[in-house]
């Protein structure tokens, strides 16, 4: 079966902002445009997104639907369930936490103020970014994550499948707590990550 065009648009979106980001980084580090510790936030950020939800959404290792079960099988040929674990932290790494950090910078007049020190408006507003990307996301993709399949139980997802409330409908598309829930905890422990790496970046 051919993939529709939604979902093409959804393989081919995850593909493009997960390569592109890291496209992005790489070569403006080789131009030594941006520091080491931009790219040790990407790296780092990859991998609380991997072992944080990302591994255990793919494959329900706890109470959880594998993806491969939860999407149509055409779309399972181009984004298998193997890799669908580095595609979709690789694009939370990329698309998500390195945008963020281009937020923070901005936000501050291009200077490093929001990562010498916590900043409480720096803070809100990864809170609110993190938070609309994922409603934008789980609205996107609703047939792969809606509340007619489980999704695992992963560490930055303590309350897992068991309550997972719907906080709110889009054109009759659901989003739920259990989605949402990694990336208000992501916050603290993004901003944290990004403080530590700044801090470090001489030594």
């Amino acid at each position: 079966m051919a993939l529709t065009e939604q979902q093409a648009t959804i393989a081919a979106g995850l593909y493009f902002f997960t390569l592109f980001p890291l496209a992005v980084i790489l070569f403006l580090r080789l131009l030594k445009i941006v520091p080491n510790w931009v790219l040790a936030v990407y790296g780092y950020s990859f991998a609380i997104c991997a072992l944080g939800w990302e591994i255990w959404y793919t494959f329900g290792l706890v109470s959880g639907v594998p993806v491969d079960e939860r999407r149509a099988e055409a779309l399972n040929r181009v984004v298998p369930q193997n890799i669908n674990w580095i595609l979709t932290s690789g694009f939370d790494a990329g698309a998500v936490c390195l945008v963020a950090l281009l937020l923070m910078w901005i936000m501050y007049g291009f200077k490093p103020t929001a990562f010498e020190r916590l900043h409480w408006p720096a803070f809100i507003v990864i809170l609110l970014y993190f938070v609309a990307q994922n409603v934008y996301v789980e609205y996107a993709i609703n047939a792969q994550v809606g509340t007619d399949t489980q999704l695992s139980w992963a560490p930055l997802i303590p309350t897992g499948p068991w309550w997972n409330p719907v906080l709110f409908e889009i054109n009759n598309r659901t989003i739920t707590f259990q989605t949402q829930l990694p990336w208000v905890l992501m916050t603290p422990i993004f901003y944290a990550l990004v403080l530590w790496c700044y801090r470090r970046r001489s030594r």
